[in-house]
């Protein structure tokens, strides 16, 4: 199964900040479409990801006053990403091996969706599960 197929179920739409904007509008978007990191993006381009993880080290450093910082000081980058034609098993095991939980998905320079592992591990138990289906049919065909 391919990036773009689990899009194509999720949908395109990506939460974005400038660089400037402060950590915390960063927490209310993420606390309003209840997602857990938002794309940091300089005139259309990607820059950097600010996600739980960014906030709590942020805030273990520097205390409340970092919700007023820009969210640029906190965010990581350089931002490893996808790209929609590639395969879920691959980036699944570059997401597990570099402890990454989201990720852009990109079209060169162009934004095209966002991915969790989340939505990586629910479409893969949906394939193994259809997988098993036609195996017990099979089975039950020549049974």
């Amino acid at each position: 199964m391919l990036i773009e197929t689990i899009l194509k179920t999720k949908g395109h739409d990506v939460a974005t900040l400038r660089p400037e904007q402060a950590v915390s509008a960063a927490v209310a978007l993420m606390a309003e479409r209840r997602i857990g990191a938002v794309v940091i993006a300089d005139r259309g381009t990607v820059v950097g990801i600010f996600s739980e993880r960014d906030l709590v080290k942020v805030l273990a450093r520097d205390g409340h006053v970092a919700l007023d910082r820009a969210v640029q000081t906190s965010m990581t980058s350089p931002v490893v990403t996808c790209r929609a034609e590639d395969r879920l098993d691959q980036v699944m095991a570059m997401m597990t091996q570099r402890h990454i939980r989201h990720m852009p998905v990109m079209d060169g320079t162009s934004l095209k969706g966002m991915i969790s592992i989340r939505d990586l591990v629910r479409h893969r138990l949906e394939e193994k599960e259809l997988e098993a289906a036609i195996l017990l049919d099979i089975s039950r065909m020549h049974g």
